[in-house]
């Protein structure tokens, strides 16, 4: 393995989710600029219906502009939030659920070349009929999907989203061992 060494990080910008800085790096003796994203994490949530469909969520995303069909998610509203926390908050506000059966299921990191989000997943299950609370900014349709529509989706190329594919590829891999 190569030398690695930070020498400097200077915040370029600063946004509502994230920090973008500018490392020097010295990589094998050479000097070297890179790009950080910081990021606080978040949480991501397959929820499961009683009769084993699950719950999605297809909301407009700017950066890719279009709609797209996710797990419900959501960032950390501090570093030290638990994704337990979180992904119960999250739940409740975009499918209108709560539960109070919620298990791990993988952690991922998004994108380890340009930032250090990392997304905790879980599984709800034994949901709660609560009440919608959308972020002021969102605009949420749910739609309810069996596990192999879902991984069809996935390779048919209409489902991108990285904790999206990770979680529900995860989740269909622990279905069948199960």
């Amino acid at each position: 393995m190569g030398e690695f060494k930070r020498l400097d990080r200077t915040l370029a910008y600063q946004g509502k989710v994230l920090k973008v800085y500018s490392d020097h790096v010295k990589v094998n003796g050479q000097d070297s600029n890179w790009d950080f994203i910081h990021h606080n994490g978040g949480a991501a949530v397959i929820p499961v219906t009683e009769e084993g469909k699950i719950i999605m969520v297809r909301q407009y995303r700017n950066a890719v502009d279009r709609f797209t069909l996710e797990i419900p998610a959501g960032a950390l509203n501090y570093a030290e939030e638990g994704g337990l926390t979180c992904v119960a908050r999250e739940l409740e506000e975009e499918t209108g659920y709560r539960s109070e059966n919620i298990e791990w299921l993988i952690t991922i990191n998004s994108w380890p070349p340009f930032t250090n989000e990392q997304v905790e997943i879980f599984v709800a299950r034994d949901l709660i009929p609560s009440v919608q609370n959308f972020d002021e900014e969102e605009s949420i349709e749910l739609e309810e999907h069996t596990i192999e529509e879902l991984v069809a989706l996935i390779f048919r190329g209409e489902i991108k989203d990285s904790k999206t594919v990770a979680g529900l590829m995860a989740y269909a891999v622990k279905c069948e061992q199960e």
